[in-house]
């Protein structure tokens, strides 16, 4: 564990990807979600999308944000259930140089209070490949409000103490988002 906190925000490249068949970018509530509450928290959104519940397609697409230097961080929502077509974690466990085991235990903890023991269907999972974290977790708007609120925004802040993510994460020589009233940021 990593004991590093430091005294100033540190901004963050989000790639934001939802796991749906039936979801547009048009009518992605979760993803909005996420993308209002990584802007508000003062990150930066550099991708986002919606891509079908292929595994293949998913990889492809974590494996190329994973590869890019300028991306941090991509949270994925969507696919996480016990379905045939839930099929994230399939698809990106693969790619983890390091699970971060505790985040999936924690959101189903964390969900308990929501859902009761329904819970247990939820195959949340996050680690780190190339210096990216990757986080999943359920598709509902409630899911990715628990895991943003409860667990993520805090382990993104390079300021909470006694450990977050961000010591772990690559480094980027790029700019502070000039304007975070854009969707996306350059």
């Amino acid at each position: 564990m990593s004991r590093v906190k430091f005294e100033h925000f540190v901004p963050l490249k989000v790639a934001i990807l939802t796991v749906s068949n039936r979801r547009t970018l048009a009518d992605d509530s979760a993803g909005e979600l996420l993308q209002a509450r990584a802007l508000d928290a003062g990150h930066c959104v550099s991708a986002r999308s919606v891509l079908p519940a292929n595994k293949y397609q998913i990889r492809a697409a974590v494996s190329k944000w994973i590869a890019n230097d300028e991306i941090q961080v991509v949270l994925i929502s969507g696919g996480t259930g016990l379905t045939d077509e839930d099929v994230t974690p399939e698809a990106i466990e693969v790619l983890f140089d390091k699970s971060v085991d505790g985040f999936g235990e924690l959101f189903r903890h964390c969900s308990l209070k929501q859902v009761g023991y329904s819970t247990l269907q939820s195959r949340a999972s996050a680690g780190l490949a190339n210096k990216t974290l990757i986080v999943a977790m359920p598709g509902s708007p409630r899911a990715c409000e628990t895991a943003w609120d409860e667990i993520i925004s805090a382990q993104l802040d390079a300021r909470q103490g006694p450990c977050n993510f961000v010591p772990h994460l690559s480094t980027t020589n790029s700019v502070v988002c000039s304007s975070r009233e854009d969707s996306v940021c350059n």
